[in-house]
């Protein structure tokens, strides 16, 4: 199912509210995977529509992202495809504990952060290794999360989300095994860091031991990490869940 048909099943006033938000954040690829977030969260239809009609309550930090991105010079800047379908795995599984690797700017973190806000429960642990824009100018062969000048991880996250959120900085190799010491649980994970087969295949094995049943691990630009993720899928005995021809994937723990 495409993300647009998908979509298109929802009620016309939830699919008000994505488009809203969608051009709101100035992201065409923010729309709505129903069926994705379906498998993904477990949930029945009816849960996901009601969660997603709360879509219109974000708007003002949507507006905030990209006001940020914008004073930044960076009005297209490097973002998860899937925002809105973070906001809303956080309000279905309600996790104790959720794990990304990789910020950049912080759209991810803003909407895991935006979900554990309206459950009045949960935390959100980030792990980035800061990555500086060389010059006043970015250029094209720069990594397109490049930090622009003056800005620093996470810099478009709303100041009110911050209280409570645990950002680390530094290698995921040196903080991540750390971390999952330290939780008694993993609720959602989120691979979006160095993207080579031998980096995801190690955050996924680190993490395992404390994901919970029916946790959600995903991992973004998946072309570049060949089969550690469907291997790691295999392993747990579960299937790969594409967001629809993108390379975004993920995953429901038995």
């Amino acid at each position: 199912m495409s993300r647009s048909s998908s979509e298109r099943t929802l009620p016309a006033s939830v699919r008000a509210s994505i488009a809203r938000a969608r051009a709101t954040l100035g992201d065409r690829r923010a729309s709505l995977n129903l069926e994705w977030l379906r498998q993904l969260s477990g949930a029945s239809v009816e849960s996901v529509t009601n969660v997603l009609a709360e879509v219109d309550e974000l708007l003002p930090f949507e507006e905030r992202v990209a006001d940020e991105h914008r004073a930044a010079g960076r009005p297209h800047y490097a973002q998860i495809r899937a925002p809105l379908e973070l906001y809303a795995l956080v309000r279905l599984t309600r996790p104790e504990h959720i794990i990304e690797t990789g910020v950049s700017s912080g759209v991810s973190s803003t909407h895991f952060l935006l979900g554990t806000r309206k459950n009045g429960r949960g935390t959100v642990h980030s792990i980035d290794l800061p990555l500086p824009q060389r010059g006043p100018r970015f250029s094209p062969r720069e990594s397109p999360v490049a930090l622009p000048p003056g800005r620093s991880t996470g810099w478009a996250v709303p100041s009110e989300l911050r209280a409570g959120w645990d950002l680390r900085l530094g290698p995921s190799e040196r903080i991540l095994p750390g971390l999952v010491k330290e939780l008694p649980s993993v609720g959602i994970f989120l691979h979006d860091s160095l993207h080579t087969p031998s980096h995801l295949r190690f955050e996924l094995t680190t993490v395992q031991p404390k994901l919970t049943r029916g946790a959600v691990v995903l991992a973004d630009n998946t072309v570049w990490t060949g089969a550690a993720f469907p291997r790691f899928a295999e392993a747990v005995g579960v299937a790969v869940r594409r967001r629809g021809r993108s390379d975004l994937v993920g995953l429901r723990m038995p």
